[in-house]
């Protein structure tokens, strides 16, 4: 399928840049006729044939007419080639991100996709109409008077080959310019996500270090950048305005040698409306947006590949969870919120974690499930760090389902298949009945029926994914607060379902139910951690006791009750 789409839009870009060709020869007639006419008008106004001279200014303006109508297909044309680009690069940069889990591929779906997709489109333009005016340019000019030529051609081309050989240069310093560029977004980014803890803490010198240096960097690589455009400017000046000021100079030597004044008036004609522009314009877009282009093209094509990372394995040995003297701070300053922490998780195992409000408990989840690296000690997945699991393989390994469940614009079978995308109809429906869904399901239209993120409530997106993390190949489920929306019995079916389901199941408790149902139950109080069952831990632990005083849902003997 996945090659049947890849023809298909190959060879609608194809169609596109033949039509694209096509429509811009129209536009070569006028380029190529005006000098002449203006050439041929003039010495017939100079020989008094006044409406000789009209006809070729009347001539010249039907086919200005002629090329403007195929100016206007070509913008139609563009439209086709450029938008099956951008479809095929955010193709690209969602794949990869998906791959490497790389959180800067928001970055670049949002402003690199679109810095490729606006400068393709205007270089398409640029060099389309530089080569349009080049050719029609130089026939104009062999066919007015070939000595004219001799002395314009060679000072412009040496001016455009000037310009090509500082790309190197420049390349390099737009390079630069763009890693400045992501520096700065991505410290800047880190710096107002954490400036509520900023204030707090009151480290907002140390906050300002962290943006001051790529700010000065992103500032040294704009002012390498101005450095380029100067020198642009300089070969502008050789390719531009020299050949006007050979002209200038040789005019009164090729009037002597019978060129006339209509013909010399025609040369500058070419070179001033011709060239000039022509000239200027490629070098601003090759210069600035086709090296943009090419390098942000690099860079998305580069991180968007399913290559693997050094140092990364592919091979976890099962899914047990080993904590290691376990440390995790956010920030070099800042309190560990995790200090030391010993656990060990085995295969098969139900924990509940517990803790008041902003303890650690997301933050350990997301270490157990790789989205974050301890800031000491060890955490072993299949006896592994996850940092060096390959992304295909810790998603194989683990799924986490937070608070806020995530689903998309599709169909229910697409949202509920997503993290198996070849599981059956019957292995779906089954999952469905399993975690207590299949209500939902049938309200919503059946599998093939359509949903809508923003009609569903908190509780109908949860029970959805927590069917796409039943139906994962993934033998460690971590619920982080996954069904905070659910009601006690809803609560309950789902952890039942995941609790005799193959694998290990680690749930962030909302409610008391959920610790009471779990094997074991780990307390997390500050920096510090109380495993155990129900009831030694309310014997044993101050914190797990002001706990369950606090948590009075009124729960049946079956929610208490640990799955088998």
């Amino acid at each position: 399928m996945k090659r049947e789409l890849s023809y298909g839009a190959g060879a609608l870009k194809k169609r596109a840049t033949v039509k694209l060709i096509a429509w811009s020869v129209p536009e070569i007639l006028p380029t190529a006729i005006y000098g002449v006419a203006v050439a041929r008008a003039t010495d017939s106004f100079l020989d008094g044939h006044a409406w000789h001279g009209i006809a070729w200014l009347g001539g010249l303006v039907a086919t200005a007419c002629l090329g403007a109508a195929g100016a206007r297909q070509v913008y139609g044309r563009l439209g086709d080639l450029v938008e099956a680009l951008r479809d095929d690069l955010v193709r690209r940069v969602v794949g990869g991100a998906l791959r490497s889990g790389d959180d800067s591929a928001v970055a670049r779906l949002n402003r690199q996709v679109e810095i490729v997709r606006d400068t393709f489109a205007g270089l398409v333009l640029v060099l389309r109409s530089f080569a349009v005016t080049l050719f029609g340019v130089l026939t104009g000019l062999l066919s007015l008077a070939p000595i004219v030529a001799a002395f314009v051609i060679p000072p412009f081309l040496l001016g455009f080959a000037l310009s090509l050989a500082m790309l190197g240069m420049a390349a390099d310093r737009v390079r630069a310019s763009l890693h400045a560029d992501e520096e700065l977004a991505s410290a800047a980014g880190m710096v107002f996500g954490g400036v509520r803890d900023i204030t707090a803490t009151g480290t907002e010198e140390f906050a300002g270090q962290l943006v001051g240096a790529p700010i000065e960097a992103h500032a040294s690589a704009e002012r390498a950048l101005a450095k380029v455009s100067a020198l642009r400017t300089l070969c502008f000046a050789v390719g531009g305005w020299l050949p006007l000021l050979i002209l200038l100079a040789a005019g009164p030597w090729l009037v002597g040698r019978g060129v006339s004044t209509g013909t010399l008036l025609g040369g500058l004609t070419y070179v001033l409306i011709g060239l000039q522009p022509a000239l200027n314009t490629v070098m601003s877009a090759l210069g600035d947006s086709g090296l943009r282009y090419v390098i942000t093209l690099g860079r998305i094509l580069e991180t968007s590949a399913p290559v693997r990372e050094p140092g990364r394995t592919d091979s976890p040995t099962g899914f047990s969870v080993r904590l290691r003297g376990l440390t995790f701070a956010y920030g070099p300053n800042a309190e560990p919120v995790l200090d030391k922490l010993e656990l060990t998780i085995p295969e098969g195992e139900h924990l509940a974690v517990v803790g008041p409000s902003g303890i650690g408990k997301s933050t350990l989840a997301g270490l157990v499930c790789g989205m974050l690296s301890p800031t000491g000690g060890k955490l072993l997945l299949g006896g592994v760090p996850p940092a060096e699991v390959t992304a295909e393989r810790l998603a194989a390994t683990r799924v986490l389902i937070p608070q806020e469940a995530y689903v998309f614009s599709g169909s229910v079978l697409d949202n509920l298949s997503y993290l198996l995308p070849s599981a059956t109809t019957v292995e779906v429906a089954e999952a469905v009945e399993a975690v207590g869904a299949s209500n939902l399901v049938e309200r919503l239209g059946g599998l093939t029926a359509e949903v809508k993120p923003g009609e569903l409530s908190a509780g109908e997106k949860q029970l959805l994914a927590l069917v796409r993390a039943y139906l994962s190949p993934a033998r460690l489920v971590v619920l982080d607060e996954a069904t905070c929306f659910l009601d006690p019995e809803a609560e309950r079916r789902a952890e039942d379902a995941f609790a005799k389901r193959d694998g290990t199941l680690i749930v962030i408790a909302h409610r008391i139910s959920s610790a009471l149902r779990a094997k074991r139950i780990l307390v997390l109080d500050g920096n510090k951690a109380a495993l155990g069952t129900h009831a030694s831990l309310m014997r044993n632990s101050r914190m797990y006791r002001d706990l369950h005083g606090n948590w009075t849902p009124t729960i049946s003997r079956s929610q208490i009750q640990p799955a088998s």
